[in-house]
C-alpha cells in the first residue's frame, strides 16, 4: 500500500470517527448512513453530492497541479460505459454555455467529438478543461457521475474525499 493510500485511509478513518465540524451546513439524515463510496454513489441523491462535493472540489480548494494528474488517472479506471457518460456530461453542460462538441474538439485537441469514442485521455482533456474554465460545470458533472471521485489518491485530494467521507461515513460508527 503506497504512503498516499494509507494517508487517504488515515484521514477516513479519523474523520469517520466524528470529526466533522467543518461540515455543520450539511445535515447527515442518520437513516441514510452508508456503507461505503459506491453505495452513496448509488443512493445518495443529486442535492446531497451537490452539497458534498460543491465547495470542496474546486480551483481554489485543490490546486490545478494536484488535480490534473489525479483526473487522469482516475477516468483511466473507470469503465468505458462510465467514461462516455462523463464524456456526454461535460458536452452537454458545455452546450449549454455556447461551446460546440467541435469546436471543443479542436480546441482541446480531442481525437473525436463523439463520446462514445473517446479515449481517457481525451476525457481527461474535456475534465481539464472544464475544471479550469467552467468549475461549476465540473462540479456538476461529478455529481452526475460520482464513480471518478473513488479513484482519486492525491493526499490534497484524499483530504477534500475525506470530508466527503465523513460525512456518509460518520454516523455510520456511532
Amino acid at each position: 500500500m503506497t504512503s498516499s493510500e494509507q494517508y487517504k485511509r488515515q484521514i477516513m478513518h479519523d474523520l469517520a470517527q466524528g470529526n466533522t465540524e467543518s461540515l455543520d451546513d450539511a445535515p447527515l439524515d442518520p437513516t441514510q448512513a452508508y456503507k461505503n463510496f459506491d453505495d452513496f454513489a448509488q443512493r445518495s441523491s443529486h442535492d446531497e453530492r451537490r452539497q458534498l462535493f460543491g465547495r470542496s472540489l474546486h480551483p481554489k480548494k485543490i490546486p490545478s497541479s494536484q488535480m490534473e494528474p489525479e483526473l487522469q488517472k482516475a477516468i483511466i479506471q473507470i469503465k468505458p460505459n462510465e467514461r462516455d457518460n462523463v464524456a456526454r456530461a461535460f458536452f452537454k453542460h458545455l452546450k449549454s454555455r455556447g461551446l460546440d462538441e467541435r469546436q471543443l474538439e479542436q480546441q482541446l485537441g480531442l481525437s473525436t467529438h463523439n463520446p462514445n469514442r473517446m479515449s481517457a485521455e481525451d476525457v481527461s482533456k474535456l475534465a481539464t478543461f472544464a475544471y479550469h474554465n467552467h468549475p461549476d460545470i465540473f462540479q456538476e458533472v461529478l455529481v452526475e457521475q460520482p464513480g471518478i471521485i473513488k479513484f482519486l489518491s492525491n493526499p490534497v485530494v484524499a483530504a477534500v474525499l475525506g470530508i466527503a467521507a465523513a460525512k456518509w461515513l460518520g454516523s455510520h460508527d456511532r
